[in-house]
């Protein structure tokens, strides 16, 4: 795989009751719980890979670093942006920047692996 970083993704989401810290057990208010935060980050660059992959291939993620820096209630509307800013070879790391319709609530960036998807679960299952 030789992707060129400039690659970018944008997902939009509405924080829901069970996108929450006490719902999802990281926390005891009702905002966006921060491994939430990071899962849709992530869902957003598997969205940019996807149409890049080879039949069987699939990609995993193997390091994520964050900053949350404000709550979103119940109701926000948080759009991710992803982009591409490392390609070498297989490993790949992009950047992320969730905002509301005020500021920046997160950043970060996620590191992924292109593995082939049949032996990544034979491995994985051993």
């Amino acid at each position: 795989m030789n992707l060129a970083p400039g690659l970018r993704s944008q997902l939009l989401i509405v924080v829901k009751s069970e996108d929450t810290a006490r719902e999802v057990g990281s926390g005891d208010v009702p905002v966006l719980a921060t491994p939430r935060l990071l899962a849709i980050a992530e869902m957003a660059t598997v969205q940019a890979l996807r149409p890049h992959l080879a039949p069987g291939e699939t990609s995993v993620g193997n390091r994520a670093e964050l900053q949350h820096l404000a709550p979103s209630p119940i109701g926000t509307h948080v759009e991710f942006t992803t982009e591409l800013t490392e390609s070498d070879g297989k490993r790949l790391v992009f950047t992320f920047e969730a905002r509301d319709r005020r500021r920046v609530v997160g950043r970060g960036t996620i590191e992924r692996v292109v593995v082939d998807r049949a032996a990544f679960i034979e491995r994985a299952t051993r």
